[in-house]
């Protein structure tokens, strides 16, 4: 799969699990290797798949920390940031980047949790991470 630059200024603490997408975003470079961002795209914050989506994520905090995701959302399609444009959403989309900047996972619908850990720990990194 296509790799993105792996950066963002998204200037939270690693506590911080739920993010914005920086409009001026051009990179995930200053996650890299920290964390694995899941970038949400949706046409708003009251969208239908957006608000489920988030609501499954919210009940499995713990776990999203565990695996050091981080969920980047942008929800400005009349302002796209670069990161957006080379998605090109229509809709909703969400989007896995491993730690190594790579994405590993796209789809244009809701994904349950489970799904989305069962892809990360099947990860090289992961299992290493798991041993450890």
């Amino acid at each position: 799969m296509a790799a993105i630059s792996a950066g963002t200024d998204a200037g939270a603490s690693d506590a911080d699990l739920f993010r914005q997408l920086p409009a001026e975003a051009r990179d995930l470079k200053d996650l890299k290797w920290q964390h694995r961002p899941v970038l949400l795209f949706a046409p708003s914050e009251d969208s239908a798949d957006y608000t489920e989506q988030m609501a499954l994520f919210r009940q499995t905090e713990a776990a999203l920390a565990e695996r050091d995701i981080v969920v980047l959302s942008d929800l400005d399609p009349k302002n796209p940031s670069p990161i957006r444009q080379t998605f090109s959403p229509n809709g909703f989309k969400l989007v896995l980047v491993g730690k190594d900047g790579g994405v590993k996972l796209e789809k244009n619908t809701v994904l349950q949790p489970e799904e989305l850990f069962a892809v990360i720990d099947r990860m090289p990194m992961r299992q290493r991470e798991m041993s450890e």
